[in-house]
């Protein structure tokens, strides 16, 4: 066995080996890169930290820094707060409202399981007292945390963009973004109806009746490891009891406001005057920390370290397998199949498949690495490509061996639960198979980003 197949073989260890342990796959990424790096192919130790993303270490650190702050302070409670209250009187509302707030947490910095964590309860509080389908309002929020999870200032964004633009490929962060929102977008549109929206919309208005509660007791909100923890299933619905009373919608305090002035300068610092959004996002949050120091203490233990230490890991072996010939390797055996639109599906189906099991944000890190030589070629839109590649990646999600999907599954009444499980599975097998297809023809066939 040759170096380079060895390197391979590595890798796909560590997705098996992270999928079925609790071991941080950035743990092992680094294990491995010195097992082939120094061990092996004797390499200093300055070659192998030279592939380590000091930037994209900033950008992720610095944006989870910054949203465990407005969680801590309030922010994001009071942005939840606000759209349950909209909701009143209008039943269709509700799955839109989760989608859109969800978009909003991710599209700030949020990682993707971390919003379904906050978003689930509430969701399905509602879908219990309202009689609207659990399935649909638990898939209107991950999509939703999937439409807004390729932001240019969000930490799927981030990975992406920053490997792309490293790589010397064409860099179009809001194209990324759009195309990942708008056919998020388009999937919820379908899950709406599919899971009984018509129903829902022939409902004028709601039953007078408590809000779901946003902390329900026994839920899972730490997302930690190389995928998350499995998702603690809820042990008492505080939105079961009838005579609880409804909470009033908290007022905007001023550690708020500032939290809200600090997420809109790093929207308009690193979309409009091009600032880098780590250096940014970590500015933003130690202004807000000065201004309120006792509030923020506990900030720190919230960013996802485990998140950090993952693409930081993945990111450097893939680096080592740069410099020892695995990427040329990989992309001579692509060119030799000479058909650039079936290597892009194929690609987009591994991104699909993989993610469904293993944790999507390692994978971002590694197969777009993968494919960064065949896209250097020329013969066929790196964008559209990336783009494809980054939705059929993240689209998975729902599936109940993901973080995303076990809190749906977690957050379900116990009657209903393997209910919502099973349907998770069919969901997730048919959305693996055939998101990837349509994001190769929107995206890939016609070049249209």
């Amino acid at each position: 066995m040759n170096i380079q197949i060895l390197s391979i073989a590595l890798l796909v260890g560590m997705f098996v080996i992270a999928t079925i342990q609790p071991i941080n796959m950035g743990a092992l990424a680094f294990a491995c890169a010195f097992l082939v790096g120094s061990l092996i192919m004797a390499m200093k130790p300055a070659e192998i930290f030279a592939g380590f993303p000091s930037d994209l270490f900033l950008t992720l650190v610095g944006i989870t820094y910054l949203f465990a702050i407005a969680q801590i302070n309030g922010t994001i409670d009071w942005l939840v707060e606000g759209a349950v209250k909209l909701v009143r009187g209008h039943v269709a509302w509700i799955p839109w409202v989760m989608f859109l707030v969800a978009a909003v947490i991710t599209g700030f910095g949020a990682l993707g399981p971390a919003a379904v964590a906050i978003l689930a309860p509430v969701a399905l509080g509602f879908a219990f007292q309202y009689r609207i389908n659990p399935v649909m309002m638990g898939l209107m929020v991950i999509h939703g945390a999937q439409a807004g999870g390729f932001s240019p200032i969000s930490v799927y964004g981030g990975i992406t963009n920053q490997i792309v633009e490293k790589a010397g490929l064409p860099f179009a962060p809001t194209s990324l973004f759009l195309s990942s929102f708008f056919f998020n977008l388009a999937i919820a549109v379908l899950v709406f109806f599919v899971f009984g929206g018509s129903k829902v919309l022939r409902k004028y208005s709601m039953a007078s009746g408590p809000l779901p509660d946003l902390h329900p007791e026994g839920v899972t909100q730490s997302i930690v490891g190389h995928g998350g923890t499995p998702a603690t299933p809820i042990s008492h619905h505080v939105f079961e009891e009838q005579t609880k009373n409804v909470s009033a919608l908290s007022g905007l305090t001023t550690e708020t406001l500032t939290t809200l002035i600090g997420l809109t300068a790093l929207a308009v610092g690193a979309l409009v005057f091009k600032f880098n959004v780590g250096l940014v996002a970590i500015t933003v949050a130690v202004a807000l920390a000065l201004l309120s120091p006792k509030t923020q203490k506990a900030a720190i233990d919230k960013v996802s370290w485990s998140t950090v230490l993952l693409i930081a890991g993945i990111i450097t072996y893939v680096g080592v397998m740069e410099k020892i010939g695995t990427i040329d390797y990989v992309a001579h055996g692509i060119s030799s199949l000479g058909m650039p639109l079936l290597v892009a599906l194929l690609l987009c189906f591994t991104g699909a498949i993989v993610s469904a099991f293993a944790s999507s944000t390692a994978l971002l890190g590694a197969i777009i690495p993968l494919a960064v030589p065949f896209l250097l070629q020329g013969q066929i839109s790196a964008i559209g490509v990336v783009a494809a590649i980054a939705i059929s990646t993240t689209i998975v999600d729902t599936s109940p061996f993901s973080t995303n999907g076990a809190l749906v599954v977690a957050n379900a009444r116990e009657a209903e639960r393997e209910s919502v499980l099973k349907t998770l599975l069919i969901y997730s097998a048919l959305i693996a198979i055939i998101g990837p297809v349509i994001a190769w023809l929107v995206f890939v066939v016609p070049g249209l980003v």
